[in-house]
């Protein structure tokens, strides 16, 4: 591995010199090969898939389409078109002394990507990093290995012809002896972003040697309060758990007020048409029993909360009050995206202020944390943590800055 580290951070600082015109160029006809070469990775991809179980939550992430290809190829296109976050004045003034002091915005160098089951992964960091100077090392799972080469080899297809170093994206091999090595890669790698389940995540937080900003596992609340209305309720939940519930912003937990009960077989009526399964404390399933799909619903247990489901199953907590949900939420949340659904500003206001997570709505699914969904372009996480970056991390959330200080030959008494 030693040798491929060396070849991609000879290549970030290569990388450097490339114009934001020239990057931009790039990212255009990366998307448009992507495209042409679609029934290319399609049949790669499908090697992945023949070694998966459909049932596995993991398939759709794994699962690529002509539609997702456009899409992807399409959000490589807004990343072209955004300004480039490179040489961004900071600060700027000018000590007593005379000394002139700049804070500009600068490149990490070489960023390192641990990813499971979602090839789209490789292009959405690649057009990132490109943008944003910086070279990336891929390191994906062995389930989405055969996609992943497919995807890095039409990113090096270009790269050659527009005679850029194609190790500014490197793909390590899918063995836990490549994470390894790349989780201790001090001095070549600046950074390391894991994205996947808590599991692949604690587990890099736990070993890597190499600064790390913790992405990916979500698990998500809604909060029905007591003064919400019930036909925005439906839609927020029905959007929030169904529209895909393979990605970490999907909605594991509906926490509603006691005084809602009446409702909550209207609230989930829209849920079992997708057959979502549904764990709920005791006062839910009273309250749904009867009312919703026997088969779809189960009485909850302790495990039942603070569970990332990633699957077609939620789970239903009934609280007295506001500081109750509030509470569970504390206890439960992964710290990547709240919400509550509510017409009491007031309310809406306190669970905004007092919620500990990177993205906290009101009125709104939590569908909507996304980098492009937010105008950032595509995204390489969502970061959970909070130093450095939080929430979508797109092209500023991965840069550093520098000091440039110019002056006339002071000297420090």
């Amino acid at each position: 591995m030693k040798e491929i580290f060396e070849q991609v951070q000879a290549a970030s600082r290569e990388l450097v010199m490339l114009d934001n015109d020239r990057i931009n160029e790039i990212l255009l006809a990366v998307a448009d090969e992507a495209v042409a070469q679609t029934d290319y990775i399609l049949a790669e991809n499908a090697k992945d898939l023949a070694r998966m179980d459909e049932s596995d939550p993991k398939y759709d992430r794994l699962k690529l389409t002509a539609e997702r290809i456009e899409g992807i190829a399409s959000d490589m296109r807004k990343v072209a078109q955004l300004p480039s976050p490179l040489g961004r004045v900071l600060k700027h003034h000018v000590l007593p002394n005379g000394l002139e002091l700049t804070r500009v915005s600068v490149p990490f160098g070489v960023i390192g990507i641990i990813y499971e089951a979602r090839p789209n992964v490789s292009f959405d960091v690649f057009s990132l990093c490109l943008k944003s100077g910086n070279a990336c090392v891929l390191k994906g799972g062995s389930d989405a290995d055969c996609s992943n080469r497919a995807i890095v080899g039409v990113i090096h297809g270009v790269l050659s012809r527009f005679g850029v170093n194609p190790h500014v994206a490197e793909l390590l091999p899918a063995t836990r002896e490549a994470t390894a090595e790349m989780l201790h890669a001090n001095g070549y790698i600046d950074l390391v972003i894991p994205r996947g389940s808590s599991n692949l995540i604690n587990f890099v937080r736990a070993n890597a040697t190499i600064p790390v900003i913790e992405t990916g596992a979500g698990i998500c609340h809604a909060y029905f309060d007591k003064a919400a209305d019930l036909e925005k309720g439906k839609a927020i939940v029905n959007n929030a758990k169904t529209r895909r519930v393979s990605v970490c912003n999907a909605l594991d937990c509906l926490v509603l007020h006691e005084d809602r009960l009446v409702d909550l077989p209207a609230l989930c009526a829209p849920l079992s048409q997708c057959n979502v399964l549904i764990y709920a404390d005791e006062p839910a399933y009273a309250a749904l029993q009867g009312n919703y799909p026997a088969e779809l619903l189960k009485p909850a247990t302790p495990e039942s909360f603070g569970t990332e489901f990633l699957s077609y199953t939620m789970a239903v907590k009934a609280v007295p009050t506001l500081e109750a949900a509030l509470e569970h939420i504390r206890l439960n949340s992964s710290k990547h995206s709240e919400c509550i659904i509510t017409e009491d500003e007031a309310t809406a206001d306190r669970f905004l202020r007092l919620v500990d997570a990177a993205c906290v709505y009101a009125n709104a699914p939590t569908s909507f944390t996304d980098g492009a969904q937010f105008g950032l372009g595509a995204e390489i996480g969502i970061s959970t943590q909070k130093l450095h970056a939080r929430g979508p991390m797109a092209l500023e959330e991965i840069t550093s800055y520098k000091w440039i200080i110019k002056g006339n030959g002071q000297v420090r008494k």
